[in-house]
C-alpha cells in the first residue's frame, strides 16, 4: 500500500530543500531592488561625479566628469574648489560651511524632541489608559495634532511665534522666535513636540493595555505606593513598547525637513541635514548626492546602534517577562 500522506510530506520537504520557495519571494525582492536599491546606488554613483558648469578656460558649459572624493571632502572637510582648481576653506555663507552646523542641529533636535515626546507621551498614555467618562473623546482629541499635515502645523506655529503673535502677547515678551539663533530652535522643538507626542502616546498606550490589571491589584494589596507601582511594574513591563517608540521616533526626527523649513524659512540656525540636501540640490545635484549619501550613512549608523542596543534590551526584557523574572 502506498502512503499518499507520506509522499506529499516528502514532496513538501524536497520543494523546501530545492530552494524553489525563493521563486515566490523573488517578485518582492525585485520590486524592492528597483524601488530602494536603484535610487541608493544611483545617488552613490552621482556623488562621485562633478556638477556640470562653465569651463574657466573656454567659457563653455561642460559636463562634470569624474570627481573622485572631492564631493565628500567638500562637506566633511568644508573645502570649496575655485574655478581655477584651487581648494580653499568654504567661506561663511557657502552651503559647504554649513555642514557640521546642520549635523549638530539635526542631532540636537533629535535628542531633545525624542526625550520630551517620550516623557510627555508616557504621561498622556497613562492618563488615557484610565477608565473614566469621556475617555474615548479624549483619545480622539489627543490624536488631532498628529493628524494635521506637517505643513499646516508649521504655518500655524509660525503665526503664533511671529513678533506680534500669540506667544509674545501671552508672555509679554519681544522675542524674534523665528530668527534668533536659539529661540528659533526652541520654537521648532515646541512645534514638533506638540505634533508628534500623540504618536508616542499611542504606541505607549498600546503597551500599557497589555499589562494585566491583576498585577497592580496584587501590588496594592502588598502595600505598594503609586510611585513603586510605576517604577517596579509599569516601566519594566512597558520597556519593549517604549524602546520601539523611541526607535521609530528617532529615525523620523533625523529626517526632519518640512517643519523647520516652513517655520523659519531658511534660517541657517534651524537648517537640518535634510534641508541642506534640498538647498544644495538646487545648486548641484551631484554634490547633493554626496551629502545625501553621508546623511543616509549617519541615519543608518544611528539605526544600527539603536537596534543593536535597544532591540537587544527589548528582547531580553520580553524573555525575562515570559520567564517571570520581571514582577
Amino acid at each position: 500500500m502506498s502512503d499518499p500522506s507520506g509522499t506529499a510530506t516528502r514532496k513538501r520537504f524536497s520543494l523546501r530543500e530545492s530552494g524553489k520557495p525563493w521563486l515566490f519571494v523573488a517578485p518582492v525582492l525585485v520590486a524592492l531592488a528597483v524601488v530602494i536599491g536603484y535610487p541608493v546606488f544611483r545617488a552613490i554613483y552621482m556623488s562621485f561625479q562633478k556638477d556640470a558648469g562653465l569651463d574657466p578656460a573656454t567659457g563653455m558649459f561642460v559636463e562634470g566628469g569624474n570627481a573622485g572624493f572631492a564631493n565628500y571632502t567638500h562637506w566633511l572637510l568644508q573645502q570649496c574648489t575655485l574655478p581655477t582648481g584651487e581648494t580653499i576653506a568654504c567661506p561663511t555663507g557657502n552651503l559647504g560651511s554649513q555642514f557640521w552646523l546642520a549635523i549638530g542641529v539635526t542631532l540636537f533636535f533629535t535628542v531633545v524632541t525624542v526625550a520630551l515626546e517620550a516623557t510627555i507621551g508616557l504621561g498622556m498614555a497613562m492618563v488615557m489608559g484610565k477608565s473614566f467618562t469621556g475617555r474615548a473623546l479624549l483619545r480622539a482629541a489627543v490624536l488631532i495634532p498628529w493628524a494635521i499635515p506637517t505643513a499646516v502645523t508649521a504655518r500655524l506655529w509660525e503665526f503664533m511665534f511671529q513678533y506680534d503673535g500669540v506667544v509674545n502677547r501671552v508672555f509679554g515678551t519681544h522675542i524674534l522666535w523665528t530668527t534668533d539663533p536659539w529661540f528659533s530652535r526652541f520654537a521648532v522643538i515646541a512645534a514638533d513636540v506638540w505634533k508628534t507626542t500623540p504618536f508616542m502616546a499611542l504606541l505607549l498606550l498600546a503597551g500599557l493595555q497589555v499589562i494585566p490589571g491583576d498585577v497592580y491589584e496584587a501590588a496594592k494589596v502588598d502595600g505598594a505606593s503609586a510611585w513603586q507601582r510605576f517604577t517596579q511594574i509599569t516601566l519594566p513591563l512597558l520597556k519593549p513598547a517604549l524602546l520601539v517608540a523611541v526607535l521609530f521616533r528617532t529615525m523620523d526626527a533625523l529626517r526632519m525637513f518640512d517643519l523647520p523649513a516652513i517655520m523659519t524659512q531658511g534660517n541657517p540656525n534651524t537648517r537640518t541635514a535634510s534641508i541642506l540636501v534640498v538647498d544644495q540640490f538646487r545648486q548641484g545635484p551631484n554634490s547633493a548626492a554626496a551629502l545625501s549619501t553621508i546623511t543616509f550613512l549617519l541615519i543608518f549608523a544611528v539605526a544600527f546602534l539603536l537596534v543593536k542596543v535597544l532591540g537587544a534590551n527589548a528582547v531580553r526584557t520580553q524573555e525575562a517577562q515570559r520567564e517571570g523574572a520581571v514582577r
